[in-house]
């Protein structure tokens, strides 16, 4: 218990420096906001009148604290371009970007690490080298050509799917099969050449050469000692890309018009509109600190050898 106190007091720190560098880029070095939406000939009337709406013309630590104040209670306020509250917006943007990536995420994990295994067991094998081959061969295509080659024959030909598009409920379903689709054969490629290495490695250590030495077979020693202690580097692995699954697939939300998360942030950056952008950025910064500390946590669960001082 004392190690998580100690690791969320670290956090702090490590959030406050996120929340002034995030800060000193788009209010201080970033373009001026107003200047963006009135444009270059607005008069000094209407830029003072805007500055005042959206809080800019306070001095720039009163600013700050009030971003923190932000932070504390996840309230970023409201959208410049839009003026709809930033957490409703970020709220429905984050069930499309989870309807998007989630599934894909967890299917593929128990995929990649079946397949991994599989492949480790059988290593040096045709079956070894057929898998190496092809995990390069789908690692060298690009993002593009997938998402083109999938809706061009799944969408537009076999018209399986929608091209593109998004409706609420369980209507959307439709229009989030193809792209989860394309992001779960786009992972096979760098997911299992990852484990497979993983599992080599782990094959070649000393307590599997014990294990064999005692009478183990292959099988025995892969699933037994093999795949539980390659669990601490896949943990890792999963854990990490947890908060970045929030974001969605800023080119499978663009593509196929979907209003993510991901979507949300490229109209941001497009736009001009900072509150958006600073508070997708806070989001991000504390839940990729979360979940490093959970995945130190799951550690000393998955091997007992690991001790949380």
């Amino acid at each position: 218990m004392s190690y998580i106190v100690r690791r969320l007091l670290y956090m702090i720190p490590t959030i406050l420096g996120v929340a002034l560098l995030v800060f000193f880029l788009f209010s201080v070095a970033g373009e001026d906001p107003v200047r963006i939406a009135l444009g270059s000939h607005a008069s000094p009337e209407a830029i003072a009148a805007l500055e005042a709406k959206w809080g800019l013309d306070r001095p720039l630590h009163m600013q700050f604290l009030g971003f923190l104040g932000q932070i504390v209670t996840f309230d970023y306020g409201e959208s410049f371009i839009s003026g709809e509250p930033l957490s409703d917006m970020f709220a429905e943007g984050a069930v499309v970007s989870l309807s998007l990536t989630l599934p894909p995420f967890v299917i593929g994990q128990v995929l990649f690490v079946s397949l991994s295994i599989l492949i480790a067991y059988y290593r040096d094998s045709w079956l070894d080298r057929f898998a190496t081959a092809g995990t390069v061969m789908t690692m060298s295509v690009s993002y593009l050509v997938y998402i083109i080659a999938f809706q061009y024959i799944l969408a537009y030909q076999l018209e399986l799917f929608p091209i593109r598009g998004y409706a609420s409920g369980l209507e959307g379903l439709q229009y989030l099969v193809l792209p989860s689709l394309i992001i779960l054969v786009v992972s096979i490629g760098p997911n299992v050449r990852i484990y497979r290495t993983v599992f080599l490695d782990e094959m070649n250590a000393d307590y599997v050469r014990t294990a064999r030495a005692k009478g183990v077979g292959e099988a025995g020693v892969l699933f037994k000692h093999v795949l539980k202690n390659a669990m601490i580097p896949i943990l890792t692995y999963t854990v990490v890309a947890i908060p970045f699954l929030i974001l969605g697939s800023f080119l499978m939300e663009r593509y196929f018009s979907l209003p993510g998360v991901g979507d949300l942030l490229i109209s941001a950056i497009n736009n001009g509109d900072f509150p958006v952008l600073k508070g997708l950025t806070m989001y991000i910064a504390i839940a990729y600190s979360v979940f490093n500390l959970l995945t130190d946590i799951a550690y000393a669960y998955v091997d007992p050898r690991v001790q949380l001082n």
